[in-house]
């Protein structure tokens, strides 16, 4: 049975952004079927809320195409969980859906550079009893390479 990880926005966000990346490594290693990713409806919002900044756009040069194609890949190959918003822990309310989404979806892991989830040590342990594992992007490609 495949891992099962919730990907954070920022490391979808900066696959597009520098394809040479471990962030980019963990999106082949996606596309490639190495693991299941879980995701909601704030998750895939939010993303693509990012993904059209006009700053980020235009800054680095990503077109409507790009985005697309992201967008529809994370659609396709992605296994949905519905949020009862009911899960209020961490610092910045708007990460509570991400953690949400973790659990909900029986992740093992879930891979972010947000430092209000990963430094936060009762939000690392409210997670970890559901089973959770924070994890960073490096740690995580070590994970799946050994699997």
């Amino acid at each position: 049975m495949p891992i099962r990880v919730v990907i954070d926005t920022n490391i979808w966000v900066s696959a597009l952004l520098n394809p040479f990346g471990f962030p980019a490594r963990l999106l082949k290693s996606f596309k490639e079927g190495v693991f299941t990713v879980i995701i909601s409806s704030p998750m895939i919002e939010e993303l693509a809320n990012v993904l059209n900044r006009p700053r980020i756009k235009d800054r680095y040069g990503i077109t409507d195409d790009d985005i697309e194609e992201l967008m529809i890949l994370i659609e396709e190959r992605t296994e949905g969980v519905l949020l009862s918003e009911d899960i209020d822990i961490c610092r910045d309310r708007n990460d509570n859906f991400v953690i949400e989404t973790a659990i909900k979806g029986h992740a093992e892991f879930l891979v972010t550079r947000d430092d209000d989830i990963k430094s936060d040590e009762g939000v690392s342990s409210f997670l970890s009893q559901h089973g959770v594992s924070v994890i960073s992007i490096a740690k995580f490609l070590t994970t799946i390479n050994k699997a």
